[in-house]
Formats: C-alpha cells, structure tokens, sequence
C-alpha cells in the first residue's frame, strides 16, 4: 500500500500530524536525551499542561513511538522512552530545531515588517 500524505483520507496525513504537533516535537526532543519520567517532562517541556502532556504520550505510544515502562515500585515509577521508531525522528526533528534556532530572529522581523505595513496600509 502507498501512503500519500496529501491525500486528505490517507493514514499518513494523521501521522504527520502527530509528528509536527509542537508537543511531539518536544517531547521526542527530551526522549532523545534518554529515558524520563512523567515529572521531568512536565519540567523540561514548560508550558505544558499536565492533560496536554498525558494524551500526548498515549498517543505516541499508541503510534509505536514511545514506550511506556511502570515498575512495582513504592510509590509507582512510569519512565518513558524512544522506540526504535521514535529514535529515527530525532534527526528530522533536530534539524527542524537547529532550523528554528537560526531563523527565529529573522522570522521575528518579517513578522515585525509585515505587522507595520499592514497598519500603514491596511486592506491592501
């Protein structure tokens, strides 16, 4: 079977989806740096909501990305990590992290220069 992503009915379109969606970006990004559990997520991606964070992590382990490991402990331990699968995106997402890294600030001013053109001449 042949995955088109611009196809708006293929299984594709929702994967990249989740893959862009700004958490998963995240979360892969600190997952990278090795196995964590649930609080030191919520501490490393700030802004977060704990709801947010929760179906997030379902969802990634539900695409195969994560892997969800609880241990018989007192009190529980639940450490996440990166899949095999989830390990490949670290480069892709790197690069998009390196690329945000460098043009931000240009970014920044574009918006800047389109912000004021359009209230020096608004409709145009």
């Amino acid at each position: 079977m042949e995955f088109d992503p611009y196809h708006p009915d293929c299984p594709s379109r929702k994967l990249v989806d989740r893959i862009g969606d700004r958490w998963t970006v995240l979360i892969i990004g600190v997952l990278s740096e090795g196995p964590a559990r649930y609080r030191d997520l919520a501490g490393r991606v700030a802004g977060i909501s704990p709801k947010m964070l929760s179906q997030s992590l379902k969802a990634l382990e539900r695409d195969g990305l994560v892997v969800r490991h609880a241990y018989a402990e007192v009190p529980p331990r639940v450490v996440y990590e990166l899949t095999e699968a989830g390990r490949t995106l670290r480069p892709v997402l790197l690069e998009l992290e390196r690329w945000a890294r460098t043009h931000t600030a240009g970014v920044l001013a574009s918006r800047e220069r389109y912000d004021e053109a359009q209230i020096t001449a608004p409709g145009v």
